[in-house]
């Protein structure tokens, strides 16, 4: 079922988290969830890794090394890196991780490909990995309270997802890019309970999900998503509190000035704009307490 139908049936019905369910169902196509269900009722295929990362990213060639270092510091043993036509250091960065395994590079080019890019990573790697996380460049998962993300997984084997919150670092009033990773550069960020820092993004169990649900959430084909506290989740994730004391993703939404402005000649993955307003910057650049 195509987008614009699945959107006005689900449209009617009236609760949000069973409206955004479906509406993720049946883009991916209520033959095609039967026939998956199907499948992995009769597989039993044992995954190879247990905690993979899936990504979609355009000329992101600066910030890949740190990003790929941290999350393999932090437990994630395989990346699914789809590059939306990237014109930068893109692959020379990539390339020796694709030779030693850890990256599985797919060239993506066109227009509003992230759910695409989604799409095709659980078509084709949904048996390959026990867990895998949908994020961003932009994004670093950050375990509070245990040794790893597979550590904080462990306890979330019941559940067919878990939703992590954002915490929103800002700019630190940084005009340009400067030497040194993301994460040592800029270390100011939003008040916890900022409303923004609702937002969630999602590990997902792949045999127990059709497809994303945009950016953030996912359809799931059974059981309840977990919140980081690991309580199923009943309500959207707008309408819940932030919680970032056990487990949370550092979104380093804007970084300098410079490079906000660098981002906004890429345009955005999901295709909701072919470019990312100033108001953006305003609205991220949230730099309210300061780390050590």
């Amino acid at each position: 079922m195509n987008k614009v139908a699945a959107e006005i049936i689900a449209g009617l019905i009236p609760r949000k988290m069973a409206r955004n369910r479906w509406r993720g169902i049946l883009r991916f196509g209520l033959i095609n969830a039967l026939k998956l269900k199907r499948r992995l009722k009769k597989d039993t295929t044992s995954p190879g890794c247990y905690l993979a990362v899936c990504a979609i990213a355009k000329n992101e060639g600066t910030y890949f090394k740190e990003w790929i270092e941290w999350h393999l510091s932090q437990g994630v043993e395989k990346f699914y890196i789809y590059d939306n036509e990237s014109t930068d250091s893109t692959r020379e960065v990539l390339q020796p991780y694709i030779e030693a395994g850890v990256v599985d590079y797919t060239y993506f080019p066109g227009y509003r490909m992230q759910l695409a890019a989604y799409d095709d990573c659980l078509d084709h790697h949904r048996l390959e990995s026990r867990w895998i996380a949908f994020i961003d460049l932009d994004e670093f998962i950050v375990p509070r309270r245990h040794q790893s993300i597979p550590d904080f997984l462990s306890g979330f084997e019941e559940f067919p997802a878990v939703e992590i919150n954002w915490l929103i670092y800002g700019s630190g009033g940084a005009e340009k890019r400067e030497p040194g990773g993301v994460m040592e550069r800029f270390t100011s960020h939003s008040l916890p309970s900022h409303p923004l820092n609702r937002h969630v993004k999602s590990i997902v169990n792949p045999r127990r999900v059709y497809s994303m649900i945009g950016c953030h959430e996912v359809a799931r084909i059974s059981g309840k998503a977990a919140d980081s506290h690991g309580e199923p989740i009943t309500r959207n994730f707008r309408e819940r509190e932030p919680q970032q004391d056990v487990i949370r993703i550092n979104h380093y939404a804007v970084r300098s000035r410079e490079e906000f402005i660098e981002k906004q000649g890429r345009g955005r993955a999901s295709g909701t704009e072919r470019t990312v307003r100033s108001e953006y910057f305003d609205r991220y650049d949230l730099n309210d307490i300061r780390e050590d």
